[in-house]
């Protein structure tokens, strides 16, 4: 069956689609020591997801540095704690790594955040808005491609949540592994879409949008 992809995808749909979340096992990295094991395993599988999450600031011109970095497989999600751990030597090794290929969202912007924490050259890292585009995509967001791409919602409720709490609760966890690994499934998907053909692109003006926003408020 042919995929209907749409090159803006219409928000007012999305509330109405069934919620993913990331269904795997999820482990908290706190030390370093802990870095260097999870590090170690991820560098051996073939494909990664990764996303970042900072507590979110209220106060005009403050802004706090990346709390979480988060990377996933299939099956396992992997919690850095970067207010606890840091760019220890073994964070470091993974961000520069040039072998794994890693799949992130606007992932200039997190590179940036990343910075703030330490110096580092970054690998092997392939941003989703830059190659969406080639299949005729337009949107930007996490969710909207998701929604587009996979006919799921994904949840954005725990986004603005303190990512500097002493202990994630387990809702914090869920939404923070499967941002990642919702990068990993677009990347495949879009893959599979380029090698096959097997989509048709509709393309919806602004005011199109719009006006089914208007009759969905009525």
């Amino acid at each position: 069956m042919t995929k209907i992809l749409y090159n803006k995808f219409d928000k007012s749909l999305i509330p109405s689609l069934p919620t993913v979340k990331f269904e795997g096992r999820i482990i908290v990295v706190v030390s370093a020591a802990e870095a260097e094991k999870a590090v170690d395993f991820l560098l051996s599988q073939p494909l990664l997801g990764v996303d970042t999450e900072t507590r979110p600031s209220f106060k005009r011109g403050w802004q706090y540095k990346v709390a979480l970095l988060q990377v996933a497989t299939e099956d396992i999600c992997f919690l850095f704690r970067l207010n606890h751990t840091g760019l220890s030597p073994a964070i470091i090794r993974f961000l520069e790594d040039s072998t794994t290929p890693k799949i992130g969202l606007s992932w200039h912007d997190d590179l940036n955040g990343l910075h703030r924490l330490g110096t580092f050259t970054p690998g092997y890292f392939i941003d989703l808005q830059d190659h969406v585009k080639e299949i005729g995509i337009e949107d930007l967001s996490l969710q909207k491609l998701y929604a587009n791409m996979m006919g799921q919602k994904i949840s954005k409720r725990q986004q603005l949540s303190n990512w500097e709490r002493d202990i994630l609760d387990e809702k914090q966890k869920s939404y923070a592994a499967t941002d990642a690994w919702a990068c990993l499934q677009l990347y495949k998907e879009l893959k599979r879409l380029e090698q096959t053909k097997n989509y048709q692109l509709i393309v919806r003006k602004e005011e199109q949008l719009q006006s089914t926003d208007v009759k969905n408020k009525e």
